[in-house]
């Protein structure tokens, strides 16, 4: 009889501990994917945030180590997590694998540990956002374009390291700037006001440059609120498109080069290749077609 009132116990508290993380009405949806999800981010960001401070130099082949942190004379903007297939290659590099924690430190095993923990978190984030469409009734072209950016993000963290055996400082920064407009223009295109017929397409109700506004922000930043949390969703369109002009997003039907961060760190890049090759006497093409500044007195 104990046995029986423990099972019924056990099998009562699961069944609460299910309708609680599958919820709607939570002001964080969390529900299966974001059970997977929370620690694989939070196990990622914090080993991003200690190496980026602390992390040791990293040999690269027959060179010198490279310094990538910030403890090690670096900025916000020419430190990087030094990817590990500059030092040993395509290999899997758990940290129980390696002889000491030094050694795994050396050959840069923490960049393949976050990055493997950030690829399958923004995939369970995904997935979040695909249930959450599902439970309540709207099409699924969030999760439609976010899928781009989680096969962006694969292809900058792990395919081109793998392929190049290097990474250029400045890629994470463009990536988000990338990430961030993804994910709006998916927000805006879910929540349009509709002003046709369901028998019209859509735009045919808009003008470009009408004072009018074409989505509900609210209803929008709304959902993406209760993916995250409350507070990282915008109630004014103004400050949400200061927010995305800060990042390094340039759109231009003309051509015309826009000078943003993504162009300075291309050049501070460049900069940097110069000074590390200290054997070399020639200067990267990129900077010797370019004329020196004169200067007057």
């Amino acid at each position: 009889m104990t046995a029986i009132l423990e099972r019924h116990k056990n099998e009562s508290l699961r069944g609460r501990l299910c309708n609680w993380t599958t919820r709607t009405e939570n002001r964080l949806y969390l529900e299966w994917f974001g059970v997977l999800m929370i620690p694989t981010l939070l196990a990622a960001t914090s080993i991003f945030i200690i190496a980026f401070i602390a992390a040791l130099p990293v040999i690269d082949g027959i060179r010198e180590p490279i310094l990538g942190s910030l403890l090690y004379e670096n900025n916000i903007i020419s430190g990087a997590i030094i990817p590990t297939s500059a030092t040993i290659g395509l290999h899997f590099y758990p940290i129980w694998e390696v002889t000491s924690v030094y050694e795994w430190l050396y050959n840069d095993g923490p960049y393949e540990l976050i990055v493997l923990h950030f690829l399958l978190g923004v995939a369970c984030y995904m997935g979040c956002e695909w249930e959450l469409s599902f439970l309540l009734g709207m099409r699924p072209w969030i999760t439609v374009a976010y899928s781009a950016s989680v096969a962006a993000a694969t292809a900058i963290f792990l395919i081109y390291p793998i392929g190049q055996g290097s990474f250029s400082d400045g890629v994470a920064g463009v990536f988000e700037g990338s990430l961030f407009s993804a994910m709006h223009g998916s927000l805006v295109t879910s929540s349009l006001i509709r002003e046709t017929t369901k028998n019209e397409s859509a735009n045919e109700g808009y003008r470009f440059g009408q004072e009018k506004e074409t989505y509900n922000i609210v209803a929008a930043h709304g959902y993406f609120g209760r993916l995250i949390f409350q507070y990282a969703s915008f109630n004014n369109s103004h400050s949400l498109h200061l927010f995305l002009a800060s990042w390094p997003v340039v759109v231009d039907s003309q051509g015309r080069v826009i000078n943003t961060w993504a162009y300075i760190i291309n050049r501070a890049n460049l900069g940097m290749e110069v000074m590390h090759e200290r054997n070399a006497h020639n200067f990267p093409l990129d900077l010797a077609a370019i004329e020196a500044l004169s200067t007057n007195g």
